[in-house]
C-alpha cells in the first residue's frame, strides 16, 4: 500500500448510480467547496446501469426540483398501468380496483436509468464533482483504529498472470475523511464492508431477484407511450417467484423484462431460458413479430425490503442505494428511495464535515435515512415477499395482497414482522425432488440464445486481465455440487454463458468464460457452495449498455 500514490480529498463515493451521484449533488449543494470524487468502474457513465424502470419521481424532485425544466432525459408519464396473471395460454387482466394503493405509483415517468444516471452526472460535475469513469475500487484504506479512511482502486494493464503489461498504471489510494458506498446490489466493496464490521447482525438475509431486460422497437400502430403492463404467472411455477414487466417508452421502444428472484429451488432452473419462455406468450409475441431488438442486459436486485437493511454507517462511511438495499418488491421501485439515501448521507456528512469530524460514525443515519419517507414506504410492505417465499405465487401473493389491503386501511399488518428463513444460496433442492427441466431451441426472432443476447451488451473484456470470478476452491463444482444437487447449477443461472460444464476425456469439467460476463453478480449470490466471489475486473470492462 505504501507504493501506490495517495490523492487526499474530502468525500469518496463508490459508484456513479442514483445513489451515489444524488449524494455528490447533495453534498455540493449543501456546501460547495467541498471536495467531492465519484469513481465508476464502466467504461462511462451509466454503462453498467440496468433498471426497468418506472420511476417514482419524488426522489428526483427532492433533489432538483426544477428537474423537467433543466432537461431530464425522461421518457412518457405513465397512461395506464395493466396487472396480468399469466396462464401458458391466456392472459386474465385484473382489476385495478383490486389492486393494494401500496402496489400503484402516483406520477410515474418511464425512464432509461442509464440515461437518467447520465444526465445526473453532467449535473454533479457542473456543480463541482470530479468523476472517474474506468475506475474500480477493489479495496479499502484502513486507518489504524480500523475506520475506513478512502479507498483503492484496482491496477490497469495486468495479465492474467498478475503481471505488469505495456500501458500498466498502478492503482492509487483515494484518501478522505467519509467513504460512502454506492456499488448497487451486491457489490464487492459493501459486501465486505458489511461482514467486516457486522451490519447486519440484526438483519434478515437480504433477498435478490435477477432482473433480464431487453429493449424492442415495436411498429407504431402497436406503441402506447405510457402504458406499464406487469405480468405474473406463467412461464414462472408457483414455487417460484418472480413476474414480467413491459413498458412503452419513447420512440416506439419497449422495456421488455423478466425478474426471477433467487430464491428458486430447481437447480435447472434457468432465468435466460424461462425470460425467452415469457416472449413467447401470446400477449407479448404479439408485439415482437415485426420488432427489432436492440439491446439485452441482465442485473441483481435487492428485494429483501425492511427486514433486511443492515446498519448503514460505519467508522469512516456508510452504504447507500442499493448497497443497504431499498427495493419495494410488490410495486417494483427503488430509484426514488436509492436518491432519498443519497441526499439522507450528503446531509449526516455536510454536517460531520462542519463540525470539524472525521473518519468517525454517522450513528443517526439510519434513523434520518428511514426517515425520508424509505422507512414508512417499506414497512407497510414488509411481509409481502415473506409470505410469497413461503406460500408460493398462488397462496403468496394472495395473503400478501391481504396484507397490504389491512396495513392500508389499519395501519397494522395481521403478520406482524416476518423475517427471511433464508439465503437465497441455501434453497436449492437436488434434481431427485425437482425433475430436470430442458428448454426448446430459441427460434431467432423473439428467442435467443445467450450468445446472441450477450453480443448486445457490447461487454469490452481483454482475454488477457485476471479473471474477476474467483472459486475458492476449483474442484467444488465438479466434486461436491454436481453429486449434491444432480446438476451443477452456475451454467443455468449465468444469463451470459460464463460457466459452462462440459465433458473432457468422459470426465466433467467446469469452465468459466469471464469475457461474456455482464457484472450481474448472480453467481456470487446463488452459488449453493458459497464457492463462487465476484471482484470488479479491470476498470473499463464489462458490459456498455444503451438505452437501459
Amino acid at each position: 500500500m505504501a507504493e501506490r500514490d495517495i490523492i487526499e480529498t474530502e468525500i469518496v463515493i463508490v459508484g456513479a448510480g442514483p445513489a451515489g451521484l444524488a449524494a455528490a449533488i447533495r453534498l455540493k449543494q449543501r456546501s460547495p467547496q467541498t471536495a467531492v470524487i465519484v469513481v465508476e468502474k464502466a467504461a462511462e457513465i451509466g454503462g453498467h446501469i440496468l433498471s426497468g424502470a418506472v420511476m417514482d419521481p419524488s426522489g428526483l424532485s427532492e433533489l432538483i426540483p426544477d428537474w423537467r425544466e433543466r432537461g431530464a432525459p425522461v421518457g412518457p408519464d405513465v397512461t395506464r398501468d395493466v396487472f396480468h396473471v399469466l396462464t401458458r395460454r391466456h392472459d386474465f387482466r385484473l382489476p385495478g380496483f383490486l389492486l393494494p394503493p401500496l402496489m400503484k405509483t402516483l406520477d410515474g415517468v418511464i425512464v432509461s436509468l442509464g440515461d437518467l444516471v447520465r444526465w445526473l452526472g453532467a449535473e454533479a460535475q457542473a456543480l463541482g464533482v470530479d468523476i472517474y469513469p474506468m475506475t474500480a475500487a477493489v479495496d479499502v484504506l484502513r486507518g489504524a483504529g480500523g475506520a475506513v479512511e478512502g479507498i483503492v482502486t484496482g491496477d490497469l494493464g495486468v495479465d492474467r498472470a498478475g503481471k505488469p503489461k505495456s500501458g500498466y498504471a498502478a492503482g492509487i489510494g483515494l484518501r478522505a475523511k467519509y467513504t460512502l458506498i454506492a456499488e448497487g446490489a451486491r457489490g464487492s466493496l459493501a459486501r465486505r464492508t458489511i461482514g467486516d464490521f457486522g451490519l447486519d447482525a440484526a438483519a434478515s438475509p437480504q433477498k435478490y431477484g435477477l432482473g433480464l431486460k431487453e429493449v424492442w422497437e415495436i411498429p407504431a400502430a402497436l406503441h402506447e407511450p405510457g402504458r406499464v403492463d406487469h405480468f405474473l404467472g406463467w412461464p414462472l411455477d408457483d414455487a417460484t417467484q418472480g413476474g414480467g414487466f413491459l413498458y412503452h417508452a419513447a420512440d416506439r421502444r419497449i422495456y421488455l423484462g423478466l425478474v426471477v428472484h433467487l430464491d428458486y429451488r430447481d437447480p435447472t432452473l434457468s432465468p435466460f431460458d424461462e425470460f425467452q419462455r415469457f416472449k413467447q406468450h401470446p400477449a407479448i409475441a404479439r408485439l415482437l413479430e415485426d420488432a427489432t431488438r436492440l439491446s439485452y442486459g441482465a442485473r441483481a436486485l435487492t428485494s429483501g425490503g425492511w427486514q433486511s437493511i443492515p446498519d448503514l454507517a460505519f467508522p469512516g462511511g456508510a452504504l447507500i442505494g442499493c448497497a443497504a438495499g431499498y427495493m419495494n418488491a410488490p410495486r417494483l421501485k427503488a430509484i426514488h428511495s436509492a436518491i432519498r439515501s443519497g441526499i439522507a448521507a450528503a446531509d449526516a456528512v455536510a454536517e460531520a464535515l462542519g463540525k470539524g469530524r472525521a473518519h468517525d460514525t454517522l450513528d443517526d443515519l439510519r434513523q434520518r435515512t428511514l426517515a425520508t419517507g424509505i422507512g414508512p414506504e417499506l414497512r407497510r410492505v414488509r411481509n409481502v415477499k415473506p409470505l410469497w417465499s413461503r406460500f408460493g405465487t398462488v397462496l403468496g401473493v394472495l395473503l400478501g395482497g391481504i396484507d397490504m389491503w389491512v396495513s392500508t386501511l389499519l395501519r397494522v399488518s395481521p403478520f406482524g414482522t416476518l423475517r427471511h428463513r433464508n439465503a437465497d444460496a441455501d434453497t436449492l433442492w437436488p434434481t431427485s425432488t425437482t425433475g430436470v427441466r430442458s428448454y426448446d431451441r430459441p427460434d431467432g426472432r423473439i428467442a435467443f440464445d445467450r450468445a446472441s443476447s450477450v453480443f448486445l451488451a457490447n461487454i469490452a473484456h481483454d482475454e488477457d486481465q485476471p479473471v474477476h470470478l474467483r472459486l475458492a476452491d476449483p474442484a467444488v463444482p465438479v466434486r461436491d455440487t454436481l453429486p449434491a444437487y444432480g446438476a451443477e447449477p452456475a451454467p443455468r443461472y449465468c444469463p451470459a454463458g460464463v460457466y459452462e460444464l462440459s465433458a473432457e476425456t468422459g470426465e466433467p469439467v467446469f469452465r468459466i468464460s469471464p469475457a461474456n460476463c455482464v457484472h450481474c453478480k448472480t453467481c456470487d449470490i446463488k452459488d449453493p457452495a458459497r464457492n463462487i466471489t465476484w471482484v470488479p475486473p479491470e476498470g473499463g470492462s464489462g458490459p456498455n449498455y444503451v438505452g437501459m
